[in-house]
């Protein structure tokens, strides 16, 4: 009497492989969605950048820009801060994988009255990403700047994004680019 129940060592093996094929291709999936997931919260921080600069320089800069994240954290009297409190703790924060920092030089001609929070203002603004482990939090370098348009690339913008205009690498962000 020959008793042949459960499983042979051959049929065990076989459903060992396919659960490795299957794991490593839902590991791959999963990095490669959460790097998506890091450009995308840095384009949206970028463009929450811009919202914020556009509301300060049109209320409270007299037409001029703030010069440091930290700035437009700061809210004016009866106000609300022009951009949220995780984006400007410091000047240079981190977030999703991605370190983000802007700067503005502070204008050579300050106007007559300061700002409506008595922070420095500048005539323009740029603000950078760069994935703080390339390949692994995201592939793309973002930029912008007082004209609020979007730009990337395969490297850095920082130290090398104009205040104002297009820079002299990369290309525009296009609408199907931010999702």
């Amino acid at each position: 009497m020959d008793d042949s129940r459960g499983f042979t060592l051959l049929e065990l093996l076989i459903v060992i492989v396919i659960l490795a094929v299957v794991l490593s291709m839902s590991i791959a999936g999963y990095r490669h969605a959460r790097m998506r997931g890091g450009e995308a919260a840095a384009i949206a921080a970028l463009e929450a950048i811009n919202q914020g600069q556009f509301a300060f320089m049109q209320t409270c800069g007299r037409q001029r820009y703030a010069t440091s994240l930290t700035s437009l954290g700061v809210a004016p009297a009866g106000g609300t801060p022009f951009l949220s409190p995780d984006l400007t703790a410091a000047d240079q924060i981190t977030k999703s994988g991605y370190g983000l920092q802007m700067a503005g030089t502070p204008a050579d001609d300050p106007p007559p009255e300061p700002t409506c929070t008595g922070v420095p203002a500048a005539d323009g603004y740029q603000a950078t990403a760069d994935p703080l482990s390339p390949g692994v939090s995201g592939l793309r370098y973002f930029g912008t700047n007082r004209d609020r348009v979007l730009y990337e690339d395969t490297t850095t913008f920082s130290g090398n994004m104009p205040e104002a205009g297009a820079p002299s690498h990369g290309r525009e962000l296009s609408a199907r680019g931010r999702r």
